[in-house]
């Protein structure tokens, strides 16, 4: 028989707490301010400069492993 001990996190066993999406960044079809800045070839970009024929679509992708 090995050492190995398995042992649970006091963390995991605690609820999720409940976050209030209202309250956080930018709601679904609300206005985007102007804004600037460089793109991966340090070229200047304004929010005006990346809409298409279409217009643009802004996504939030905010990570879990932060």
């Amino acid at each position: 028989m090995t050492g190995l001990v398995l042992a649970t996190s006091s963390l995991a066993a605690q609820t999720p707490a409940v976050v209030d999406t209202s309250k956080l960044g930018p709601q679904v079809g609300a206005v985007v301010p102007a804004f600037a800045g460089l793109d991966q070839f340090g070229k200047p970009q304004t929010l005006a400069s990346t809409y298409g024929p279409k217009g643009a679509m802004l996504v939030f992708f905010r990570s879990a492993d932060w």
